[in-house]
């Protein structure tokens, strides 16, 4: 079984007023989820993304999957944003062992959400996928859309129902 996320966010100034938006689906069902905040930053959007989209897949056992850590269930997580995949996959782990100081041991920014999203893909068999940002990728696109309607404060239908009736072929 596979599942498959797509994230993105947004911020209208950096910081300003920021939104996220998420995708997840599986082979019969697709969900929409975003969210806002009056004040951040776009990589604390982004990072908003995959943290909600993963806990969310955690906390709803998604699609009754049982077990998400079992060998036949996968995670493919796509995301625009390269401080978001090389942070999860690479800069976390020097992180975690200097104390949550960087290489130049200043204080890793934005450490609250890192741990939430270490947390979240805890025990998970997550490929962390770079998807080009504004290039057509139809689920980033959608990602950006919701995230963008969100920092402006725009009102957003979100969808939640069978794939084979959502509007946006994903691949």
């Amino acid at each position: 079984m596979l599942i498959r996320i797509f994230t993105d966010g947004a911020s209208r100034g950096n910081p300003g007023p920021g939104g996220w938006g998420a995708i997840i689906s599986t082979e019969k069902k697709v969900i929409e989820l975003g969210g806002r905040k009056d004040r951040a930053t776009n990589n604390r959007m982004e990072l908003s993304a995959a943290i909600n989209a993963l806990e969310h897949v955690r906390e709803e056992n998604f699609a009754n999957l049982g077990d998400l850590a079992a060998d036949d269930k996968k995670v493919q997580l796509f995301s625009d944003s390269k401080y978001v995949i090389m942070g999860i996959t690479e800069w976390i782990f020097g992180w975690q062992r200097k104390g949550w100081k960087t290489a130049d041991r200043k204080t890793v920014l934005n450490r609250d959400l890192w741990e939430r999203l270490a947390n979240a893909a805890k025990g998970l068999k997550i490929e962390w996928k770079y998807v080009a940002g504004h290039t057509g990728h139809s689920g980033n696109e959608r990602c950006d859309e919701i995230a963008t309607l969100y920092a402006d404060g725009e009102n957003v239908h979100l969808y939640s129902g069978a794939r084979e009736k959502y509007p946006i072929k994903l691949f």
